[in-house]
């Protein structure tokens, strides 16, 4: 029997058990996309209907009006199609460390949406830009036909526009499979190559991502018959170097309505931060949740942040 995640942290350390300080503030403003990838683990989806409304996103601001100094990190879905996306940015102007809007690339190419990229370099945001592969036939078959080019072409307005050098572009790699990431050194300097030499795209700097066995993922691991086998994988990799840096110690995940979570997985799985007395905790309790030393929310899909070279939304944590 696969030991539990919370008793294989408590052996490496039983500090990395509980919140550290707060470093992150992940808004994810629901689950409406342009896309349908096969890998994602909020579902989202053109039909999506979990939306954030502006009294949450006026909530969000005054947070960090109060704590300054914090990372805004912006996802969905896809966040630049929900109505409060611009309310955010330019709500915060000054107000955050670092912003970030984690992009799908392909929104940027849409109808109507044109104003986006230049609106990324006015607010001067870090673009995090989903790209599984730099290949169109593995991209494609995770996100969709006719999916590379688009990314291709929304990555190539962004370079038009300073990004990937005067401005930080990230591009984000997660495996097309049940298998973890490689090296996520070795896969930034074959995406340099191949990115560069095809298209003549520059970027910042790669992160590896391993899927979490959780939404359309899971639904993939289950039709194949190798959900168990991948979570034995997960653990079965479980690195200890990377335990103390697992991103739910500093960052914490508000979802459409206003509830927090140690994390976007957490979200999906409906594991909400719980105050003292056991109810579940809001962008209004805020300052009770990121108290240091308060109990994370911790559960066997937690393995895929600890695996191999480790994963948060920032990458490796090993590397």
């Amino acid at each position: 029997m696969t030991q539990t995640f919370s008793d294989r942290l408590k052996n490496v350390n039983p500090d990395f058990l509980s919140f550290s300080s707060l470093k992150t503030l992940q808004v994810n403003l629901g689950n409406l996309c342009n896309m349908a990838c096969a890998h994602c683990h909020v579902s989202a989806s053109p039909a999506g209907e979990k939306k954030m409304v502006r009294e949450v996103a006026e909530k969000i601001v005054a947070v960090l009006r109060q704590n300054p100094g914090i990372v805004l990190d912006l996802t969905g879905g896809c966040p630049e199609l929900n109505p409060q996306f611009r309310y955010l940015v330019e709500a915060t102007e000054s107000l955050s460390l670092c912003r970030i809007v984690r992009s799908n690339l392909t929104v940027v190419t849409e109808p109507g949406m044109e104003w986006l990229v230049e609106f990324y370099r006015q607010h001067k945001l870090v673009v995090f830009g989903s790209l599984p592969c730099y290949s169109a036939e593995n991209v494609e078959k995770q996100r969709g036909s006719g999916v590379f080019e688009r990314s291709i072409t929304a990555l190539k307005k962004l370079n038009s526009l300073g990004y990937g050098s005067e401005l930080e572009l990230n591009l984000v790699y997660n495996p097309g499979g049940p298998f973890l990431p490689g090296s996520q050194r070795d896969l930034e300097a074959a995406y340099r190559k191949e990115l560069a030499e095809n298209f003549g795209i520059r970027f910042s700097n790669l992160f590896t991502i391993t899927n979490a066995p959780i939404g359309r993922f899971r639904d993939f691991l289950e039709q194949k018959g190798v959900y168990e086998k991948y979570l034995a994988l997960l653990a079965d990799r479980f690195n200890p170097e990377t335990a103390g840096a697992i991103m739910c110690r500093s960052m914490v995940s508000v979802d459409w309505q206003g509830y927090l979570y140690n994390c976007d997985f957490n979200q999906v799985l409906g594991l909400p931060v719980k105050g003292r007395d056991g109810r579940d905790l809001t962008i209004d309790q805020l300052a009770e949740a990121v108290r240091t030393g308060s109990r994370l929310e911790l559960g066997q899909h937690c393995y895929c942040c600890t695996a191999g070279e480790g994963s948060s939304c920032t990458g490796s944590l090993a590397a």
